[in-house]
C-alpha cells in the first residue's frame, strides 16, 4: 500500500514540473508580445491623428478647440435686462460678499463666465436693481448688463465691434443667442432666468426702476390680521424710516427719507384651504420706490407686534416721529425666510420669452413645490393630531428673531440705538467718511479713503442740509 502511494506521489510531482514548464514557455511568449506591441504604438505616435485614427487623439483634439480663448473684440456687445428668479433660503444674500462665495450674484456670474457671454464682471456694465439680503427670495429681479451678441445689424442695445467687415454688418439677420436657455443649463436649480429684454445702453436696472414690491408671508396663527391691515396703512406716504431699518450709515447712507405707495394685507390664497383658522397663510405687500436695509424686516416685526396686541397702531406713528423720536428702540426683525422681493417695475421694456423655458421653470417650481407642500401637510398632520389630543399652543409668534421676554416691554421704553449723529461721527474717526464744509456754509460729507467702496467708484458727496436732493433717496433697494 505504501509503494502505492509512494507511486502516485512521484507522479503527481512529476505533473506539477511538466505544468511549471509549459507556464514559464507561455510567460516568456508573452513578454516578447507585449514588446513588440508596445513598440508599436510608439510608432503609431509619430503619425498624425488621421492616420492613426485612434479615438482619444481626437477627444483630446477637441477639448483643446473647447479651452481655447474666446476673442470678445470680434462679437457685438449687447445691453440688455435679465429677470430673474432664485430661492433665497440657502445662499448669504443676493450680492457678491468678501467673506463668501455663497451668493445668488456670485452663481450668476460664474454661470456668464461658463456660457462666454461675458468676458468680466469688470467689463460688463452691470447692475442691479436690488440686494436682497440672506435667506431672502426674489421673483422678479432685475440686473442690466453687457452680453456677447451674434447680431452684427443695427438694433436696440447693440454695440458692433470695431473694423467690422461691411459684408458680415449687412448679412441676414439671425436670431439673438438664447441667452435664457443657455445660462439655465448652467445653474443652481434655485435660480432661474425668467426673460430679458434689450435696452438703451444707458439703461441702469437701479436707477431705471420705477417700483419695487415685496411680499412677506405669515400664518394667521393667534395674531389680528384685521388690526395689522390697518395700522399697516400708516406705512404709505413719504416718510423717514430711520426708526424702521437698519441705519447703513457707514456706506454713506445718511437720508432715509422714502416712499411708500402702497401697503396691503390680503389671504395668500383667495380660497383658504387648512382646517383650522390659524393655519392660514396671509400677505403683507408693500410697494415703494426703494428701500432701506432691513426696512420691510422691521416694519413687518412692528406689525406681529400690534397683530399680538403687545402695541397700538399708533406706535407706527410714533416711530415715524423722528423729531420726537430720532433714535431707534432696540427690537428684533421679523426672520428672512418669508420675504421675496415680488417684482420690480420699469416702463417700455419688451421683455422676451422662450417658451420651452418658460415650461422647463415651471417644472422646476414645481419640483420645489411639491416637496414643500408635502412635508407643510405632513407637519400641520402631526400638528393637528397633538390637538385633538389636548395639547394647546402658546400663541408665540414665531416668525420674529431671537427669544421672547417673559415679560414684554413696550418699544418707546427700550434702551434706545445709537442716533444717526453719533454714527456719522463714528464712522468719521474711522475714515470711512470725511466732512466738508459746502459753499453755502452747510455741511457735506461723503464716503472716505477707508470706505469698502472706495476702491471701485468716485467719492459721492453727501448733504446733511435739507435742500439735499431727495433723488438720491430713491437709488437702491435692499432688505
Amino acid at each position: 500500500m505504501a509503494d502505492v502511494l509512494t507511486d502516485r506521489i512521484n507522479e503527481l510531482e512529476a505533473e506539477v514540473e511538466k505544468l511549471k514548464s509549459q507556464l514559464r514557455e507561455k510567460t516568456r511568449a508573452g513578454e516578447v508580445m507585449d514588446v513588440t506591441s508596445s513598440s508599436s504604438s510608439r510608432d503609431n505616435t509619430d503619425c498624425s491623428p488621421e492616420e492613426n485614427g485612434t479615438t482619444s487623439s481626437k477627444k483630446k483634439g477637441k477639448k483643446v478647440n473647447k479651452d481655447r480663448p474666446l476673442d470678445f473684440s470680434a462679437y457685438p456687445r449687447r445691453h440688455v435686462a435679465l429677470r430673474l428668479a432664485y430661492l433665497g433660503w440657502n445662499y448669504q444674500g443676493f450680492a457678491v460678499q468678501e467673506n463668501t462665495e455663497n451668493t445668488v450674484e456670485a452663481r450668476l456670474f460664474e454661470a456668464l463666465q461658463k456660457t462666454r457671454l461675458i468676458q468680466s464682471r469688470q467689463s460688463s456694465n452691470y447692475h442691479r436693481c436690488g440686494r436682497t439680503d440672506k435667506g431672502v427670495s426674489a421673483f422678479s429681479q432685475v440686473i442690466s448688463i453687457d452680453l456677447r451678441s451674434n447680431q452684427f445689424s443695427k438694433g436696440l442695445g447693440i454695440t458692433l465691434p470695431e473694423n467690422v467687415d461691411v459684408n458680415i454688418k449687412n448679412k441676414a439677420v439671425v436670431s439673438e443667442f438664447p441667452y435664457v436657455k443657455m445660462l439655465n443649463r448652467v445653474l443652481p436649480h434655485d435660480i432661474r432666468i425668467l426673460d430679458w429684454a434689450p435696452v438703451a445702453q444707458d439703461f441702469s436696472a437701479r436707477f431705471d426702476c420705477q417700483s419695487r414690491t415685496y411680499r412677506y408671508y405669515f400664518p394667521r396663527g393667534s395674531l389680528d390680521v384685521k388690526l395689522m391691515a390697518d395700522a399697516a396703512k400708516r406705512y404709505e406716504g413719504t416718510h423717514d424710516f430711520r426708526n424702521l431699518c437698519k441705519m447703513d450709515v457707514g456706506n454713506g447712507v445718511l437720508q432715509f427719507e422714502r416712499t411708500i405707495l402702497s401697503v396691503s394685507i390680503q389671504p395668500a390664497w383667495s380660497t383658504q384651504t387648512s382646517t383650522s383658522e390659524s393655519h392660514d397663510l396671509f400677505i403683507f405687500e408693500i410697494k415703494g420706490l426703494a428701500f432701506l436695509y432691513h426696512q420691510v424686516r422691521c416694519m413687518m416685526a412692528v406689525l406681529l407686534l400690534i397683530g399680538q396686541k403687545l402695541e397700538s397702531p399708533e406706535i407706527i406713528d410714533q416711530l415715524l416721529d423722528v423729531q420726537t423720536n430720532p433714535r431707534k428702540p432696540q427690537y428684533s426683525m421679523a426672520v428672512d425666510f418669508p420675504l421675496i422681493l415680488y417684482d420690480c417695475h420699469f416702463d417700455g421694456l419688451t421683455w422676451k420669452q422662450e417658451p420651452e423655458e418658460v415650461n422647463y421653470i415651471l417644472v422646476t417650481l414645481q419640483q420645489h413645490w411639491t416637496q414643500s407642500a408635502v412635508k407643510s401637510h405632513l407637519l400641520l398632520g402631526m400638528i393637528t393630531a397633538l390637538e385633538a389630543k389636548g395639547a394647546t399652543s402658546t400663541g408665540q409668534c414665531l416668525l420674529v428673531e431671537g427669544s421672547r421676554c417673559k415679560n414684554y416691554r413696550p418699544l418707546l421704553q427700550r434702551p434706545f440705538c445709537e442716533s444717526l449723529e453719533s454714527r456719522i461721527d463714528h464712522f468719521v474717526k474711522r475714515g470711512r467718511l470725511e466732512r466738508e464744509e459746502s459753499q453755502n456754509g452747510g455741511e457735506m460729507i461723503h464716503r472716505g479713503k477707508r470706505s469698502k467702496h472706495s476702491h471701485n467708484s468716485p467719492n459721492p458727496t453727501i448733504s446733511s442740509d435739507e435742500n439735499f436732493s431727495k433723488a438720491k433717496t430713491e437709488e437702491k433697494a435692499e432688505d
